[in-house]
């Protein structure tokens, strides 16, 4: 399963300075764990993020809760969306957001994603974790908390349970490059009826729309490796119809325009090792 982020505007990252750390998972968390990324906000008054997780389930570990509109609680889990969130706040921020990939999220949350999708719960209502996060404000540093974070997480996969077979094969098909559902339900041997149903259960949206947001996810990671490309050489290589087609997708999913999204800037989770860059 690969990496994913969450996409903030370029505009709303440089309303927020402080310090932010990406930090991948053990390896032996990969597939279930995509990133840890710490950060330590200070007050900068209001301000709003629009956020459009792309496949993962995101667990904000707040440390420091700033104040948050729209009824979300502190520490929330926000389940996969198909349309932007805008959050806005205000206050000092400090944590850890942990994002899981769908097959982490089914064994650690154990309930039917579906459940989450397009939704913002307290992590109360999913899982005990009220001594780890005593435990990660105690800690003496950024890496010990992601220490901690290991020693949780691999204890409690361990435990969960698992996608069915044929379920992480139609993630890991849509995962990689474009593929019709009707020709994936007939590549497991289930009816397309049957895959929508098991794949909402176990996954949170359908197989047509999680293969939109791979393919937007693709974008972003080019974007990342060749930032000079035009966007229409972005929208040929990703598999766009042209360019008007990846600026509706574009908008329908992140609720922004590619270039309010940034090249590559306005990546908030960043596909690469280390700081991230604001």
């Amino acid at each position: 399963m690969g990496g994913w982020g969450l996409v903030v505007p370029r505009r709303d990252i440089t309303r927020a300075p402080g310090e932010r750390m990406l930090r991948w998972p053990h390896p032996a968390l990969a597939a279930h764990v995509a990133s840890y990324v710490a950060h330590d906000l200070p007050d900068a008054g209001a301000y709003s993020w629009q956020i459009t997780p792309l496949s993962v389930l995101t667990w904000v570990i707040d440390l420091d809760a700033p104040v948050r509109g729209a009824g979300i609680p502190d520490t929330p889990v926000l389940g996969l969306r198909d349309r932007p969130l805008r959050v806005e706040q205000a206050g000092a921020s400090r944590g850890i957001i942990v994002t899981l990939t769908p097959l982490g999220s089914y064994a650690l949350f154990g309930i039917p994603l579906r459940e989450l999708t397009n939704s913002v719960v307290a992590a109360s209502e999913l899982l005990t974790a009220g001594p780890l996060i005593e435990r990660l404000a105690e800690a003496a540093d950024w890496p010990e908390r992601f220490r901690l974070l290991d020693d949780y997480l691999a204890a409690k996969l361990a435990r969960g349970p698992v996608l069915a077979a044929p379920v992480r094969h139609a993630w890991d098909r849509l995962s990689a490059g474009p593929v019709r559902v009707d020709a994936l339900a007939d590549e497991i041997g289930w009816s397309r009826q049957h895959l929508n149903a098991r794949f909402r259960e176990q996954i949170g949206l359908n197989p047509r729309t999680a293969g939109r947001i791979a393919r937007l996810n693709r974008v972003l990671r080019l974007l990342d490796r060749a930032s000079s490309l035009s966007w229409a050489e972005v929208a040929h290589l990703g598999g766009y119809s042209d360019q008007a087609h990846l600026v509706r997708e574009f908008r329908a999913l992140t609720g922004c325009s590619p270039t309010e999204v940034g090249k590559p800037a306005g990546l908030f989770v960043h596909p690469i090792g280390g700081r991230l860059r604001t």
